[in-house]
């Protein structure tokens, strides 16, 4: 039998964020049984976002809306309790392992960096669908595709003002660097870069040599 872990928590920020976008559909309902409500009052049509535009269906309706008996901020207090449930912000974590609290969340919060990578890897590394018919070539394909991602993370590592620049930006100037090795006569080698994109990064950002 495996050991399983379930582990409840709670988010301060995951919550603000859930009130947040809560407190924006309150406002979106209203304003839209506002509009629905001024049509049935002027006994006009409503909205054509509210009908169906379709030659082969016909439709009776009627419509009522609560703001005929309710302010405003009782209708907000309505939605609100029709949409807030007290739970944001909490959310369980199910592993089948046998995991503490502590590594419960240090593992939950390596997810977010993991699929960065893998966004990367599919939509600016660009591996693509593999047409191929071995582990051994797939396998190849994933570290070349993980090779390229380190090196990007390198750059951003080493370069302070490169860790907002896009990966695409970043791997198509470098498909236009060129590298020039100088020899000097006490055997001294200078190193110089040249056609970067825009200028190059060096003139966007002095501290890249």
């Amino acid at each position: 039998m495996h050991n399983t872990t379930s582990v409840g928590l709670y988010a301060p920020k995951n919550a603000e964020r859930r009130l947040e976008a809560k407190a924006r559909a309150v406002m979106r309902k209203l304003q839209e049984a506002k509009e629905v409500q001024k049509a049935v009052i002027n006994k006009k049509k409503l909205p054509k976002r509210f009908r169906v535009n379709n030659e082969l269906i016909e439709i009776n309706y009627s419509f009522r809306t609560k703001l005929e008996e309710l302010s405003d901020e009782e209708a907000i207090e309505l939605l609100k309790a029709s949409l807030i449930n007290g739970r944001e912000g909490f959310f369980c974590l199910k592993s089948n392992r046998d995991l503490t609290l502590e590594d419960a969340l240090i593992t939950y919060r390596k997810k977010d960096s993991i699929e960065k990578i893998f966004h990367s890897l599919k939509n600016e590394i660009n591996i693509k669908p593999l047409r191929v018919w071995s582990d051994d070539s797939i396998y190849g394909a994933i570290i070349l595709g993980f090779i390229a991602q380190l090196f990007i993370s390198l750059m951003r590592y080493e370069f302070e003002d490169l860790k907002h620049i896009s990966t695409k930006f970043i791997k198509k100037s470098l498909k236009n660097l060129t590298l020039t090795v100088k020899f000097k006569i006490n055997g001294i080698k200078n190193y110089g870069s040249s056609s970067f994109q825009m200028g190059s990064l060096k003139s966007n950002f002095p501290n890249f040599r």
